[in-house]
Protein backbone atom coordinates (compact mmCIF):
# COMPACT_ATOMS: atom_id res chain seq x y z
CA UNK A 1 0.00 0.00 0.00
CA UNK A 2 2.42 2.52 -0.90
CA UNK A 3 1.76 6.30 -2.56
CA UNK A 4 3.63 7.44 -5.39
CA UNK A 5 6.54 9.79 -5.25
CA UNK A 6 9.51 10.54 -2.61
CA UNK A 7 9.96 14.24 -1.67
CA UNK A 8 13.31 15.44 -2.96
CA UNK A 9 16.43 15.63 -1.03
CA UNK A 10 18.21 13.30 1.37
CA UNK A 11 15.13 13.97 4.23
CA UNK A 12 14.35 11.25 7.06
CA UNK A 13 12.32 8.28 7.00
CA UNK A 14 9.51 8.53 9.97
CA UNK A 15 8.12 5.84 11.75
CA UNK A 16 4.42 6.59 13.12
CA UNK A 17 3.96 3.94 16.10
CA UNK A 18 0.63 3.06 17.64
CA UNK A 19 -0.39 -0.62 18.31
CA UNK A 20 2.94 -1.90 17.56
CA UNK A 21 5.27 -0.58 20.47
CA UNK A 22 8.07 -2.87 19.50
CA UNK A 23 11.29 -3.49 17.65
CA UNK A 24 11.05 -7.42 16.42
CA UNK A 25 8.66 -8.22 13.71
CA UNK A 26 7.99 -4.57 13.26
CA UNK A 27 7.49 -4.46 9.49
CA UNK A 28 6.91 -0.46 9.82
CA UNK A 29 10.48 0.14 11.00
CA UNK A 30 11.98 -2.62 9.71
CA UNK A 31 11.43 -1.11 6.18
CA UNK A 32 12.11 2.50 7.80
CA UNK A 33 15.82 0.74 8.35
CA UNK A 34 16.60 -0.50 5.34
CA UNK A 35 15.48 2.96 3.35
CA UNK A 36 18.67 3.93 3.80
CA UNK A 37 17.54 7.29 5.29
CA UNK A 38 18.05 8.49 9.26
CA UNK A 39 14.94 6.81 10.79
CA UNK A 40 12.23 9.44 12.71
CA UNK A 41 9.96 7.50 15.29
CA UNK A 42 6.96 9.62 16.96
CA UNK A 43 3.83 8.42 19.02
CA UNK A 44 1.43 10.93 18.91
CA UNK A 45 -1.01 10.88 22.05
CA UNK A 46 -4.40 11.30 19.49
CA UNK A 47 -7.54 11.93 21.95
CA UNK A 48 -9.37 13.88 19.71
CA UNK A 49 -9.91 11.59 17.02
CA UNK A 50 -10.96 8.26 18.57
CA UNK A 51 -14.17 10.34 20.02
CA UNK A 52 -15.99 7.95 22.47
CA UNK A 53 -13.28 5.85 22.82
CA UNK A 54 -10.42 7.66 23.70
CA UNK A 55 -8.11 5.62 25.85
CA UNK A 56 -9.37 4.54 29.13
CA UNK A 57 -7.45 5.22 32.45
CA UNK A 58 -5.79 1.58 33.13
CA UNK A 59 -5.13 1.41 29.57
CA UNK A 60 -2.96 5.12 29.53
CA UNK A 61 -1.35 3.39 33.13
CA UNK A 62 -0.06 0.71 30.70
CA UNK A 63 0.74 2.82 27.63
CA UNK A 64 2.88 5.28 29.51
CA UNK A 65 5.08 1.89 30.60
CA UNK A 66 5.40 0.96 27.73
CA UNK A 67 6.05 4.13 26.12
CA UNK A 68 9.08 4.33 28.55
CA UNK A 69 10.74 1.08 28.12
CA UNK A 70 10.26 1.66 24.32
CA UNK A 71 11.73 5.03 24.58
CA UNK A 72 14.55 2.98 26.32
CA UNK A 73 15.28 0.26 23.33
CA UNK A 74 15.27 2.96 20.62
CA UNK A 75 18.18 5.00 22.72
CA UNK A 76 19.62 1.54 23.07
CA UNK A 77 19.85 1.26 19.40
CA UNK A 78 21.19 4.56 18.50
CA UNK A 79 17.85 5.79 17.45
CA UNK A 80 15.06 8.06 19.65
CA UNK A 81 11.47 7.99 20.00
CA UNK A 82 10.01 11.58 19.75
CA UNK A 83 6.40 12.35 21.55
CA UNK A 84 3.62 14.58 20.30
CA UNK A 85 0.10 15.44 21.54
CA UNK A 86 -2.04 16.32 19.57
CA UNK A 87 -5.10 15.11 16.59
CA UNK A 88 -2.55 12.83 14.70
CA UNK A 89 -2.92 13.81 11.08
CA UNK A 90 -2.29 17.18 12.06
CA UNK A 91 0.83 16.93 14.36
CA UNK A 92 2.54 14.05 11.53
CA UNK A 93 1.69 16.73 8.56
CA UNK A 94 3.15 19.22 10.90
CA UNK A 95 6.01 17.19 11.30
CA UNK A 96 6.78 15.51 7.88
CA UNK A 97 7.06 19.56 6.61
CA UNK A 98 9.48 20.75 9.93
CA UNK A 99 11.54 17.72 9.33
CA UNK A 100 11.51 17.58 5.38
CA UNK A 101 10.44 13.72 5.84
CA UNK A 102 10.68 11.58 2.69
CA UNK A 103 9.06 8.59 3.40
CA UNK A 104 6.30 7.60 5.96
CA UNK A 105 5.70 4.20 7.43
CA UNK A 106 2.80 3.12 10.01
CA UNK A 107 1.71 -0.40 11.10
CA UNK A 108 -2.04 -0.30 10.24
CA UNK A 109 -5.11 -0.36 12.91
CA UNK A 110 -8.43 -1.62 12.14
CA UNK A 111 -10.78 1.01 14.57
CA UNK A 112 -13.32 2.55 12.31
CA UNK A 113 -11.98 6.17 14.06
CA UNK A 114 -8.28 4.82 12.71
CA UNK A 115 -9.53 3.69 9.32
CA UNK A 116 -10.85 7.00 8.22
CA UNK A 117 -8.06 9.07 9.66
CA UNK A 118 -5.19 6.72 8.54
CA UNK A 119 -6.79 7.16 4.36
CA UNK A 120 -6.88 11.09 4.70
CA UNK A 121 -3.22 11.47 6.16
CA UNK A 122 -2.33 9.11 3.50
CA UNK A 123 -3.49 11.49 0.91
CA UNK A 124 -2.43 14.42 2.14
CA UNK A 125 0.70 12.48 2.59
CA UNK A 126 1.11 11.82 -1.25
CA UNK A 127 -0.41 14.91 -2.57
CA UNK A 128 2.25 16.52 -1.12
CA UNK A 129 4.94 14.35 -2.48
CA UNK A 130 5.57 12.24 0.39
CA UNK A 131 6.14 8.12 0.05
CA UNK A 132 3.87 6.29 2.48
CA UNK A 133 3.82 2.74 3.13
CA UNK A 134 1.40 0.47 5.52
CA UNK A 135 1.88 -2.84 6.87
CA UNK A 136 0.66 -5.46 8.40
CA UNK A 137 1.89 -5.52 12.50
CA UNK A 138 -1.39 -7.13 14.60
CA UNK A 139 -3.10 -9.52 12.92
CA UNK A 140 -2.45 -13.41 11.08
CA UNK A 141 -4.56 -12.02 8.52
CA UNK A 142 -5.44 -8.52 7.06
CA UNK A 143 -9.78 -8.66 7.57
CA UNK A 144 -10.41 -7.95 3.83
CA UNK A 145 -8.32 -11.54 2.48
CA UNK A 146 -10.49 -13.78 4.25
CA UNK A 147 -13.85 -14.06 2.49
CA UNK A 148 -16.81 -16.53 2.06
CA UNK A 149 -17.24 -18.57 -0.57
CA UNK A 150 -20.13 -15.77 -1.80
CA UNK A 151 -17.25 -12.93 -1.43
CA UNK A 152 -18.63 -11.38 1.76
CA UNK A 153 -17.35 -11.20 5.32
CA UNK A 154 -17.20 -13.88 7.67
CA UNK A 155 -20.28 -13.60 10.25
CA UNK A 156 -19.31 -17.31 12.42
CA UNK A 157 -16.21 -18.20 13.95
CA UNK A 158 -15.54 -21.83 12.53
CA UNK A 159 -16.01 -21.49 8.78
CA UNK A 160 -13.82 -18.05 9.63
CA UNK A 161 -10.76 -20.14 11.47
CA UNK A 162 -10.79 -22.88 8.97
CA UNK A 163 -10.31 -20.55 6.12
CA UNK A 164 -7.35 -18.79 8.23
CA UNK A 165 -5.79 -22.13 8.60
CA UNK A 166 -6.35 -22.75 5.04
CA UNK A 167 -4.92 -19.40 4.19
CA UNK A 168 -0.93 -20.53 4.04
CA UNK A 169 1.81 -20.39 6.53
CA UNK A 170 2.00 -17.25 8.97
CA UNK A 171 4.69 -15.41 8.11
CA UNK A 172 8.21 -15.83 10.43
CA UNK A 173 8.20 -13.12 12.56
CA UNK A 174 11.55 -10.91 11.63
CA UNK A 175 14.12 -10.14 14.53
CA UNK A 176 14.78 -6.45 16.05
CA UNK A 177 17.50 -3.87 14.02
CA UNK A 178 20.52 -4.19 15.34
CA UNK A 179 20.97 -0.28 14.98
CA UNK A 180 18.22 2.19 14.77
CA UNK A 181 20.26 5.78 12.18
CA UNK A 182 18.66 8.58 14.57
CA UNK A 183 18.71 12.29 12.47
CA UNK A 184 22.08 14.41 13.27
CA UNK A 185 19.24 16.90 14.98
CA UNK A 186 15.77 15.68 16.87
CA UNK A 187 12.90 18.10 16.55
CA UNK A 188 11.50 18.28 20.24
CA UNK A 189 9.82 16.02 21.68
CA UNK A 190 7.46 16.24 24.67
CA UNK A 191 8.20 14.78 28.34
CA UNK A 192 6.19 11.46 29.12
CA UNK A 193 5.67 12.26 32.58
CA UNK A 194 4.15 15.98 31.54
CA UNK A 195 1.37 13.33 29.71
CA UNK A 196 -0.05 12.74 33.31
CA UNK A 197 -0.87 9.09 32.26
CA UNK A 198 -0.20 7.49 35.66
CA UNK A 199 -2.76 8.22 38.56
CA UNK A 200 -1.80 10.47 41.66
CA UNK A 201 -4.60 11.45 43.53
CA UNK A 202 -6.07 9.19 43.89
CA UNK A 203 -3.05 6.13 43.21
CA UNK A 204 -5.19 3.46 42.20
CA UNK A 205 -2.16 1.79 40.37
CA UNK A 206 -0.52 -0.18 43.06
CA UNK A 207 -2.43 -3.50 41.92
CA UNK A 208 -1.45 -2.81 38.57
CA UNK A 209 2.05 -2.51 38.96
CA UNK A 210 2.34 -5.93 40.87
CA UNK A 211 0.60 -7.67 38.15
CA UNK A 212 2.57 -6.39 34.98
CA UNK A 213 5.58 -5.41 33.33
CA UNK A 214 4.82 -3.41 30.42
CA UNK A 215 7.00 -3.14 27.46
CA UNK A 216 8.51 -5.42 24.57
CA UNK A 217 10.52 -7.26 27.30
CA UNK A 218 7.65 -8.10 30.03
CA UNK A 219 5.80 -9.22 26.86
CA UNK A 220 8.66 -11.75 26.27
CA UNK A 221 8.82 -12.89 29.33
CA UNK A 222 5.26 -13.50 29.88
CA UNK A 223 5.27 -15.60 26.89
CA UNK A 224 7.55 -17.36 27.89
CA UNK A 225 6.56 -18.03 31.20
CA UNK A 226 3.08 -19.25 29.45
CA UNK A 227 4.88 -21.78 27.41
CA UNK A 228 6.52 -23.49 29.99
CA UNK A 229 3.89 -23.31 32.85
CA UNK A 230 0.63 -23.72 31.50
CA UNK A 231 0.45 -24.45 27.42
CA UNK A 232 0.38 -28.23 27.79
CA UNK A 233 -2.62 -27.57 30.14
CA UNK A 234 -4.09 -25.00 28.24
CA UNK A 235 -7.32 -27.23 27.02
CA UNK A 236 -8.44 -27.91 30.51
CA UNK A 237 -6.65 -25.18 32.83
CA UNK A 238 -7.62 -22.00 30.88
CA UNK A 239 -11.45 -21.95 32.64
CA UNK A 240 -9.87 -22.24 36.12
CA UNK A 241 -9.54 -18.73 37.20
CA UNK A 242 -7.98 -20.19 40.33
CA UNK A 243 -4.86 -21.48 38.45
CA UNK A 244 -2.51 -19.33 36.24
CA UNK A 245 -3.54 -21.02 33.16
CA UNK A 246 -4.07 -18.58 30.91
CA UNK A 247 -1.24 -16.58 28.80
CA UNK A 248 -2.23 -13.25 29.91
CA UNK A 249 -0.44 -11.74 26.80
CA UNK A 250 -3.71 -9.74 25.72
CA UNK A 251 -2.62 -6.36 27.02
CA UNK A 252 0.63 -7.08 25.47
CA UNK A 253 -0.91 -7.72 22.00
CA UNK A 254 -3.04 -4.68 22.20
CA UNK A 255 -0.17 -2.51 22.53
CA UNK A 256 1.67 -4.52 19.97
CA UNK A 257 4.71 -4.98 22.51
CA UNK A 258 4.36 -8.74 20.97
CA UNK A 259 2.49 -9.96 17.36
CA UNK A 260 0.63 -13.11 16.60
CA UNK A 261 3.17 -14.11 14.29
CA UNK A 262 5.67 -13.87 17.03
CA UNK A 263 3.37 -15.79 19.44
CA UNK A 264 2.37 -18.62 16.77
CA UNK A 265 6.21 -19.16 15.99
CA UNK A 266 7.40 -19.41 19.44
CA UNK A 267 4.45 -22.13 20.11
CA UNK A 268 5.48 -24.03 17.04
CA UNK A 269 8.64 -24.02 18.19
CA UNK A 270 7.67 -25.31 21.45
CA UNK A 271 5.22 -27.68 20.41
CA UNK A 272 7.97 -29.44 18.02
CA UNK A 273 10.23 -30.04 20.87
CA UNK A 274 7.01 -30.90 23.45
CA UNK A 275 4.94 -33.14 21.39
CA UNK A 276 2.55 -33.56 24.25
CA UNK A 277 1.70 -29.84 24.37
CA UNK A 278 0.17 -30.03 21.01
CA UNK A 279 -3.95 -29.70 22.19
CA UNK A 280 -2.78 -27.16 24.05
CA UNK A 281 -2.03 -25.49 21.18
CA UNK A 282 -4.34 -25.85 19.41
CA UNK A 283 -6.86 -24.41 21.69
CA UNK A 284 -4.60 -21.64 22.81
CA UNK A 285 -4.10 -20.44 18.71
CA UNK A 286 -8.25 -20.66 18.11
CA UNK A 287 -8.46 -18.67 21.10
CA UNK A 288 -5.59 -16.23 18.71
CA UNK A 289 -7.90 -16.86 16.43
CA UNK A 290 -11.22 -15.60 18.09
CA UNK A 291 -9.17 -12.29 18.14
CA UNK A 292 -8.66 -11.98 14.29
CA UNK A 293 -12.25 -12.71 14.17
CA UNK A 294 -12.93 -10.00 16.83
CA UNK A 295 -10.71 -7.75 14.00
CA UNK A 296 -12.70 -8.59 11.19
CA UNK A 297 -16.42 -8.52 12.46
CA UNK A 298 -15.22 -4.76 13.30
CA UNK A 299 -13.57 -4.21 9.92
CA UNK A 300 -16.78 -4.56 8.28
CA UNK A 301 -19.35 -3.70 10.56
CA UNK A 302 -18.25 -0.78 11.63
CA UNK A 303 -20.71 0.05 14.21
CA UNK A 304 -20.08 -3.09 16.65
CA UNK A 305 -19.58 -1.01 19.69
CA UNK A 306 -22.29 1.02 19.53
CA UNK A 307 -25.08 -0.93 17.82
CA UNK A 308 -27.10 -4.27 17.88
CA UNK A 309 -25.15 -6.26 15.23
CA UNK A 310 -28.73 -8.49 14.98
CA UNK A 311 -31.22 -5.46 14.70
CA UNK A 312 -34.01 -7.72 16.45
CA UNK A 313 -31.95 -6.22 20.46
CA UNK A 314 -33.12 -2.77 19.54
CA UNK A 315 -36.36 -3.66 20.87
CA UNK A 316 -35.04 -5.31 24.07
CA UNK A 317 -37.24 -4.31 27.35
CA UNK A 318 -33.86 -3.14 29.30
CA UNK A 319 -34.44 -2.27 32.53
CA UNK A 320 -31.06 -0.61 33.96
CA UNK A 321 -31.03 -0.26 37.92
CA UNK A 322 -28.45 2.51 38.88
CA UNK A 323 -28.01 1.36 42.47
CA UNK A 324 -27.62 -2.39 40.73
CA UNK A 325 -24.83 -1.17 37.91
CA UNK A 326 -22.26 0.59 41.13
CA UNK A 327 -22.75 -2.55 43.05
CA UNK A 328 -21.88 -4.57 39.69
CA UNK A 329 -18.73 -1.97 39.18
CA UNK A 330 -17.68 -2.87 42.68
CA UNK A 331 -17.99 -6.31 42.99
CA UNK A 332 -21.07 -5.68 46.08
CA UNK A 333 -23.38 -7.91 44.15
CA UNK A 334 -23.53 -10.73 46.91
CA UNK A 335 -22.48 -13.26 44.02
CA UNK A 336 -18.72 -14.09 44.97
CA UNK A 337 -17.63 -15.16 41.72
CA UNK A 338 -19.16 -12.00 40.38
CA UNK A 339 -17.63 -9.66 43.03
CA UNK A 340 -13.89 -12.02 42.47
CA UNK A 341 -14.07 -10.89 39.16
CA UNK A 342 -14.56 -7.69 39.45
CA UNK A 343 -12.54 -6.85 42.75
CA UNK A 344 -9.87 -8.55 40.05
CA UNK A 345 -10.45 -5.92 37.95
CA UNK A 346 -10.47 -2.39 39.92
CA UNK A 347 -7.29 -3.93 41.56
CA UNK A 348 -5.10 -5.26 38.29
CA UNK A 349 -6.72 -3.93 35.48
CA UNK A 350 -7.53 -7.23 34.23
CA UNK A 351 -10.13 -10.11 34.60
CA UNK A 352 -9.83 -13.89 33.84
CA UNK A 353 -12.04 -14.66 30.74
CA UNK A 354 -14.45 -17.14 32.18
CA UNK A 355 -15.10 -14.54 34.75
CA UNK A 356 -15.37 -11.97 32.02
CA UNK A 357 -18.41 -14.13 30.52
CA UNK A 358 -20.05 -14.85 33.97
CA UNK A 359 -19.99 -11.19 34.77
CA UNK A 360 -21.16 -10.07 31.98
CA UNK A 361 -24.11 -12.29 31.88
CA UNK A 362 -24.96 -11.08 35.00
CA UNK A 363 -24.71 -7.44 34.14
CA UNK A 364 -26.97 -8.09 30.92
CA UNK A 365 -29.41 -11.06 32.42
CA UNK A 366 -29.71 -10.70 35.74
CA UNK A 367 -30.15 -6.90 36.07
CA UNK A 368 -30.77 -6.42 32.92
CA UNK A 369 -28.85 -3.93 32.17
CA UNK A 370 -27.50 -2.80 28.61
CA UNK A 371 -24.46 -4.60 27.44
CA UNK A 372 -22.94 -1.30 26.07
CA UNK A 373 -22.74 -0.41 30.06
CA UNK A 374 -20.56 -3.37 30.55
CA UNK A 375 -18.13 -2.18 27.43
CA UNK A 376 -17.81 1.23 28.52
CA UNK A 377 -16.55 0.14 32.14
CA UNK A 378 -14.39 -2.54 30.74
CA UNK A 379 -13.18 0.31 28.32
CA UNK A 380 -12.21 2.48 31.15
CA UNK A 381 -10.69 -0.18 33.51
CA UNK A 382 -9.23 -3.46 31.56
CA UNK A 383 -5.46 -2.87 30.45
CA UNK A 384 -6.16 -5.26 27.34
CA UNK A 385 -8.96 -2.54 26.45
CA UNK A 386 -9.25 -3.46 22.45
CA UNK A 387 -12.52 -1.98 20.78
CA UNK A 388 -12.69 -4.93 18.32
CA UNK A 389 -12.49 -7.40 21.29
CA UNK A 390 -14.36 -5.59 23.52
CA UNK A 391 -17.58 -5.15 21.94
CA UNK A 392 -17.35 -8.98 20.38
CA UNK A 393 -17.42 -10.18 23.33
CA UNK A 394 -20.20 -8.25 25.10
CA UNK A 395 -22.02 -8.58 22.15
CA UNK A 396 -21.86 -12.56 22.53
CA UNK A 397 -22.64 -12.56 25.86
CA UNK A 398 -25.76 -10.32 25.27
CA UNK A 399 -26.76 -12.22 22.45
CA UNK A 400 -26.85 -9.63 19.74
CA UNK A 401 -23.72 -10.27 18.35
CA UNK A 402 -22.40 -12.62 15.54
CA UNK A 403 -22.05 -16.16 16.09
CA UNK A 404 -23.26 -15.17 19.94
CA UNK A 405 -24.29 -17.39 22.60
CA UNK A 406 -27.99 -18.22 22.40
CA UNK A 407 -30.04 -16.20 24.47
CA UNK A 408 -31.42 -18.86 26.30
CA UNK A 409 -27.55 -19.50 27.96
CA UNK A 410 -27.52 -17.51 31.13
CA UNK A 411 -24.94 -18.35 33.45
CA UNK A 412 -25.94 -19.37 37.03
CA UNK A 413 -23.12 -17.71 39.01
CA UNK A 414 -23.07 -20.11 42.21
CA UNK A 415 -22.56 -23.66 39.73
CA UNK A 416 -20.11 -21.12 37.77
CA UNK A 417 -17.96 -20.70 40.51
CA UNK A 418 -18.40 -24.38 41.83
CA UNK A 419 -17.29 -25.84 38.62
CA UNK A 420 -14.24 -23.59 37.39
CA UNK A 421 -13.08 -22.08 41.42
CA UNK A 422 -14.24 -25.94 42.92
CA UNK A 423 -11.72 -24.72 46.17
CA UNK A 424 -12.59 -21.31 46.63
CA UNK A 425 -8.74 -20.34 45.76
CA UNK A 426 -10.05 -17.47 43.71
CA UNK A 427 -12.79 -16.25 46.11
CA UNK A 428 -10.89 -16.15 48.93
CA UNK A 429 -8.37 -14.26 47.05
CA UNK A 430 -10.43 -11.14 46.22
CA UNK A 431 -12.89 -11.77 48.77
CA UNK A 432 -10.98 -11.97 52.34
CA UNK A 433 -14.15 -11.04 54.45
CA UNK A 434 -15.49 -14.53 52.80
CA UNK A 435 -11.85 -16.41 53.61
CA UNK A 436 -13.65 -17.98 56.90
CA UNK A 437 -16.42 -20.26 54.65
CA UNK A 438 -16.17 -23.81 53.89
CA UNK A 439 -15.63 -24.62 50.21
CA UNK A 440 -19.29 -25.72 50.52
CA UNK A 441 -20.97 -22.10 51.36
CA UNK A 442 -18.12 -19.84 49.49
CA UNK A 443 -20.31 -19.53 46.45
CA UNK A 444 -23.16 -19.14 48.09
CA UNK A 445 -22.54 -17.55 51.66
CA UNK A 446 -26.46 -17.13 51.92
CA UNK A 447 -27.13 -20.87 52.09
CA UNK A 448 -24.84 -21.57 55.08
CA UNK A 449 -26.40 -22.27 58.50
CA UNK A 450 -26.04 -19.18 60.74
CA UNK A 451 -23.45 -20.85 62.64
CA UNK A 452 -21.14 -21.80 59.98
CA UNK A 453 -21.21 -17.51 59.05
CA UNK A 454 -20.88 -16.88 62.46
CA UNK A 455 -17.56 -19.03 62.80
CA UNK A 456 -16.40 -17.67 59.61
CA UNK A 457 -16.59 -13.80 60.62
CA UNK A 458 -19.27 -13.40 58.05
CA UNK A 459 -22.19 -11.44 58.44
CA UNK A 460 -24.46 -10.96 55.43
CA UNK A 461 -25.36 -7.39 54.86
CA UNK A 462 -22.50 -6.16 57.14
CA UNK A 463 -19.47 -7.79 55.95
CA UNK A 464 -20.55 -8.93 52.76
CA UNK A 465 -23.57 -7.98 51.40
CA UNK A 466 -27.01 -10.30 50.24
CA UNK A 467 -27.69 -11.06 46.66
CA UNK A 468 -29.11 -7.80 44.78
CA UNK A 469 -31.14 -10.21 43.22
CA UNK A 470 -32.44 -13.39 42.79
CA UNK A 471 -30.90 -15.59 40.75
CA UNK A 472 -33.58 -17.56 39.61
CA UNK A 473 -36.38 -15.23 39.46
CA UNK A 474 -33.88 -12.83 37.07
CA UNK A 475 -33.52 -16.20 34.63
CA UNK A 476 -37.04 -16.22 34.61
CA UNK A 477 -37.38 -12.37 34.14
CA UNK A 478 -34.87 -12.75 31.19
CA UNK A 479 -35.89 -15.59 29.22
CA UNK A 480 -39.09 -13.69 29.33
CA UNK A 481 -37.25 -10.71 27.74
CA UNK A 482 -35.56 -12.46 25.24
CA UNK A 483 -38.92 -14.15 23.94
CA UNK A 484 -40.77 -11.09 23.37
CA UNK A 485 -37.65 -10.22 20.53
CA UNK A 486 -38.20 -11.45 16.99
CA UNK A 487 -35.62 -13.57 15.63
CA UNK A 488 -33.72 -13.65 18.64
CA UNK A 489 -33.54 -17.91 19.03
Amino acid sequence: MAGAGAHDGFGPCLVWLRQDLRLADNPALAAACASGRPVLAVYVLDDETPGPWVMGGASRWWLHGSLAALQRAYADRGGALILRRGRADDVLLALVRECAVAEVHWSRCYEPFAVARDARLKAALVEAGVTVESHNASLLHEPWTLRTGAGGPFKVFSPFWRAALAAGPVATPKPAPGRIPAPDSLPPSADLNDWRLLPTRPDWAGGLRSAWTPGEDGAQARLGAFLSEALSSYAAGRDRPDRLGTSRLSAHLHFGEIGPRQVWAAIETFVHAHPEAQSGADKFLSELGWREFAAHLLFHFTDLPSQNWRSAFDDFPWAPDETAITAWQRGETGYPIVDAGMRELWTTGWMHNRVRMIVASFLIKDLLVHWRRGEEWFWDTLVDADLANNAAGWQWVAGSGADAAPYFRVFNPVTQGAKFDPGGAYVRRWLPELAGLPDKHVHAPWEAPPGVLDDAGVRLGRTYPAPIVNHAQARVRALAAYKQLAGAA
